[in-house]
């Protein structure tokens, strides 16, 4: 009995001793959960600013805001065309570069015949070096260039492991989606500068923002565009150039098969680039389309093993 009197004043004077500590952890606790809920409210609000409004609100004239022409590098991948076609509705002429010519030329023909603007097609092979850029600086001569589109080829975005690609494959890779972005940017930016107003778009890819299981070169290409993208705000920000880094996730592509499964998660190009270009001049970092940019924050909030675990166990699956 003299034990249990003595583990219950035990208790009471512990309980008695910890009671401040107790208050201070709940003040710690609202005052966490206060911030959480700030930082909810406050991503909200950003979502709607960015993805919403500028749709529901008003329509913006680009081709005033920036200029007559755009220079779309990278045109072969469905995203590339899809946001061509939206410049074209804003009645803006469309440069288009392309190694594979023979993939673009269909697109070419349309936006020219649907919306009636001025498209040239230009092959160019970024492998030779700055030579491939002068068929792009004859195309440019007496235009006024207000868009830049660097788009990220597509045709790694499948899982393999590196040493199973060919040493002819990574070239490839870097010419199209590091020499290309970084000659084309080159070319175009001065121009720009010297009037004091442009937007340069750089594409790549949401789901590679982080290292992936089977998509090294990918998830390096977009690492650099990313950077790319962030240095030229910083640099060329002030001087009236508009830096832009989309990072969408999965997006249809233009074969039947895949069209078909389009939807909410996975839109159609045209959609994605609808939804892309209503976000040009108000954010330079967005994934340009609002259910990616759930995706994206969810991918932020799990650590890396988690995310490169997930991305294993689905490319297993598949």
């Amino acid at each position: 009995m003299a034990a249990v009197d003595s583990f219950q004043l035990l208790y009471r004077e512990i309980a008695r001793s910890c009671n401040c500590y107790v208050e201070t952890l709940a003040l710690v606790g609202a005052c966490y959960t206060a911030s959480r809920a700030v930082i909810f409210m406050r991503d909200c609000c950003r979502l709607i600013r960015l993805h919403f409004i500028p749709r529901l609100v008003y329509r913006r004239d680009l081709r005033k805001r920036y200029g007559e022409w755009a220079v779309i590098c990278g045109a072969s991948g469905a995203i590339a065309k899809a946001y061509a076609a939206e410049l074209a509705k804003r009645g803006i002429c469309v440069i288009l570069i392309s190694s594979d010519v023979n993939n673009v030329a269909d697109t070419v023909r349309s936006i020219a015949d649907t919306y009636g603007v001025e498209t040239i097609l230009i092959e160019a092979d970024f492998s030779q070096g700055p030579s491939a850029c002068k068929p792009l600086k004859d195309a440019m001569l007496g235009k006024d260039i207000g868009f830049l589109i660097n788009s990220l080829d597509g045709s790694l975005d499948f899982c393999r492991d590196f040493l199973n690609l060919s040493e002819a494959e990574m070239w490839d890779t870097l010419n199209k989606n590091i020499v290309g972005a970084t000659l084309v940017t080159r070319l175009v930016l001065p121009t720009m500068v010297e009037r004091g107003n442009g937007a340069v778009v750089n594409i790549s890819n949401g789901r590679c923002f982080r290292p992936a299981y089977g998509r090294v070169a990918l998830s390096a290409s977009t690492a650099f565009l990313n950077n790319f993208s962030r240095a030229l705000h910083y640099e060329y920000g002030h001087r009236g150039i508009f830096v832009q880094s989309l990072l969408p996730f999965r997006v249809a592509s233009q074969a039947p098969e895949d069209y078909a499964t389009a939807g909410w998660f996975v839109p159609s190009p045209q959609v994605y680039a609808s939804h892309a270009l209503s976000t040009l001049g108000i954010s330079h970092r967005t994934t340009g389309y609002w259910p990616h940019t759930l995706q994206f924050r969810l991918v932020q909030c799990l650590p890396e093993w988690v995310w490169m675990l997930g991305t294993r166990v689905l490319t297993r699956a598949t």
